[in-house]
């Protein structure tokens, strides 16, 4: 007979089972998250969206950012490995220095996910998610020419800034954008009054916006007391708002010496607000929830025994093999297209960008 006290007990023990059920189907295991600094606001949105991301699919999250000291990120993911992460994801501050540490990472059975800075010099780095950074170059370059060009005919002095040489990216996005300009130079279209050029001469180690705004500092004094600097070739947002302090610094921004075109990436709000005040011209928007989410589903996807999708086999060789690649599609952001790309997308409200 089914009593009441029956159906209670029944009811009880189905309750527990679901609950346990749905403890089960949200503990899928551990990932790790390793990012190279808290410094740039870029890299706090990518962690944000993956420990999103991945809570949603069930899986429980470590979230670590290195400060750009390498020792601090090999000890965090060595630390990840020892705590069980079934999945490393890693944007290394130093793609080279990984080798000893994925080497233990592939021993104990931990996939390792490239996150957007390729890791170079091992073999143990199972997939790369990132955006097309040769196009990215390849943007930048010619929203500099269309800016300068939009000032008048050339022949236009431009100096260039590549990225941290200790970052794959840098020389993938110097790459793109002196694939657009190395045939002007040629042509005498555009100038490098200061000669410098070549990652070994322009790069800028730890992508830090005080050593570019130097660095122009030195540029402007050598080769520009008789003439106007027409144009910067800036890799990222953080350097452009050196390099821009350094031009006002001298007077540029002022009605008798406009502030010359000045490229980005990453879309960064302190960059975003320089547009609208039309001092930095344009950046390169590569929306990171997007590939926080495209990881997410990747590594899903492996935990699951499955293939993930990818779209690109050929083009990232780490110097031991040529890594599984996702890439994404970056977009040139001008003043113009700011509410059309950044606001109605959801990446900033307007409030976020016109206080």
């Amino acid at each position: 007979m089914f009593t009441r006290r029956s159906f209670l007990v029944a009811s009880v023990a189905a309750s527990a089972l679901l609950a346990t059920g749905q403890a089960m189907a949200e503990d899928k295991g551990l990932i790790g998250i390793s990012m190279p600094t808290k410094s740039s606001t870029r890299w706090i949105s990518d962690g944000e969206s993956m420990v999103k991301e991945f809570t949603a699919l069930g899986y429980d999250t470590d979230l670590q950012f290195a400060e750009n000291d390498i020792p601090n990120q090999l000890a965090q993911i060595e630390n990840m490995v020892t705590k069980g992460a079934k999945v490393l994801i890693i944007a290394a501050i130093d793609g080279t220095t990984l080798s000893d540490i994925l080497q233990k990472a592939h021993d104990a059975g931990v996939k390792v996910f490239a996150y957007d800075r390729l890791i170079s010099k091992t073999e143990n780095v199972d997939y790369y998610t990132t955006f097309d950074n040769f196009g990215v170059g390849v943007l930048q370059a010619k929203s500099l020419v269309e800016g300068l060009k939009s000032k008048g005919a050339g022949p236009y002095n431009v100096e260039l800034f590549g990225g941290s040489p200790d970052d794959t990216n840098a020389f993938y996005f110097y790459d793109g954008a002196m694939s657009v300009l190395q045939p002007m130079i040629d042509a005498k279209e555009v100038v490098i009054a200061s000669g410098q050029m070549g990652m070994d001469k322009v790069g800028t180690l730890r992508w830090d916006g005080a050593v570019a705004q130097a660095r122009m500092d030195n540029l402007l004094s050598a080769n520009y007391t008789d003439k106007k600097v027409n144009g910067v070739l800036a890799p990222y947002d953080g350097l452009s708002m050196g390099i821009i302090s350094s031009l006002k610094g001298v007077g540029y921004g002022s009605a008798d010496q406009p502030m010359p075109v000045v490229t980005g990436q990453d879309a960064e709000l302190p960059s975003v607000k320089s547009m609208m005040a039309d001092e930095q011209y344009s950046t390169v928007f590569k929306d990171t929830r997007e590939l926080a989410k495209v990881t997410a589903k990747m590594v899903d996807t492996v935990l699951q025994g499955g293939e993930p999708e990818i779209n690109d086999t050929k083009t990232y060789n780490n110097g031991v093999k040529i890594v599984p690649s996702y890439l994404l599609t970056p977009y040139s952001v001008g003043k113009g297209d700011i509410t059309k790309m950044l606001v109605d997308s959801g990446y900033y409200t307007a409030d976020q960008i016109n206080n």
